[in-house]
């Protein structure tokens, strides 16, 4: 529970260091299949589906919604016509780095009542890389 608990919160703080990019205002079960279709491109809904735990026709509504706002693009599975391949569309990278986006050290520091700079890199340090792990660790798993 802690851990589900500390990923919420850190969800919190990343929308907080995100002011004027829209994100924070898609529902969090929007948000959800945003952030697991940027970290696995290519996905299918029922792949979508497995990983965030959502229902099918969650994610298939906001895969549309998404879709509808152009921060999606979806094309038929060249393997299986059947199934639905899911993206970030690629005008979203340039949209992301033309809106300016606050870092986030200042939201982490006043979260957690940090005054002294060494220690505020500190814990960014251990947030950077507790990330990177996370993210070599689902390259691992991807591969195999």
């Amino acid at each position: 529970m802690q851990l589900y608990v500390l990923g919420r919160r850190l969800m919190k703080l990343g929308e907080d260091a995100m002011p004027g990019t829209g994100f924070a205002r898609l529902p969090s079960s929007v948000r959800t299949v945003l952030l697991d279709v940027s970290e696995h491109p290519g996905s299918s809904i029922s792949q979508i589906v497995g990983r965030t735990g959502f229902p099918q026709s969650l994610v298939s509504a906001a895969v549309a919604r998404l879709r509808e706002g152009g921060a999606l693009e979806t094309q038929p599975d060249p393997a299986d016509r059947r199934r639905t391949l899911v993206r970030v569309s690629p005008k979203v990278p340039a949209r992301t780095a033309r809106a300016r986006i606050d870092p986030a050290e200042p939201v982490i520091a006043a979260a957690l009542g940090i005054d002294s700079r060494a220690e505020l890199k500190r814990v960014v340090g251990v947030l950077s890389d507790l990330a990177e792990r996370l993210a070599a660790a689902d390259r691992t798993t991807a591969t195999h």
